[in-house]
């Protein structure tokens, strides 16, 4: 993998509410490429894995508790520039402060439920997208 690109996660929130379809419309709107997509239901295990980064913050158990409530969209996403400009597009981590147009403003509620997850580095991008799919499945 390189720096074009990106890892995603359609947050529970997002998926019970209907707004999946929605989302990867605007994804794919703004010029990404899916290149590795799967419906998954986190453990509580695999989820304090996959965030095992944040075990020191105060909000680690809820968020391993959110993100195993239901399932998620994981996916592999390329595009030039693919962490920085799917940052842009999902905006800030709170929706209230988030730019307008971004998909956090439309589909988020707070800093938790904020529909999507987005990859914060090229290292991060390619740490989160082998948590789910081999090499061989990223397109």
């Amino acid at each position: 993998m390189d720096s074009d690109i990106t890892f995603s996660i359609i947050k529970p929130d997002a998926v019970s509410k209907g707004y999946t379809g929605q989302i990867l419309t605007r994804i794919t709107g703004s010029g990404f490429t899916i290149a590795a997509l799967r419906m998954v239901r986190l453990t509580r295990q695999q989820a304090e894995e996959f965030y095992y980064v944040h075990r020191e913050r105060g909000f680690y158990r809820g968020l391993v508790e959110f993100m195993s409530s239901g399932p998620v969209i994981v996916m592999v996403l390329r595009k030039a520039d693919a962490v920085d400009e799917f940052r842009k597009l999902i905006g800030s981590t709170d929706p209230a402060t988030a730019d307008r147009g971004t998909i956090r403003a439309e589909f988020a509620t707070d800093v938790q439920k904020n529909a999507v997850h987005g990859a914060d580095s090229p290292e991060n991008a390619r740490r989160e997208a082998s948590f789910f799919f081999p090499a061989i499945e990223i397109f």
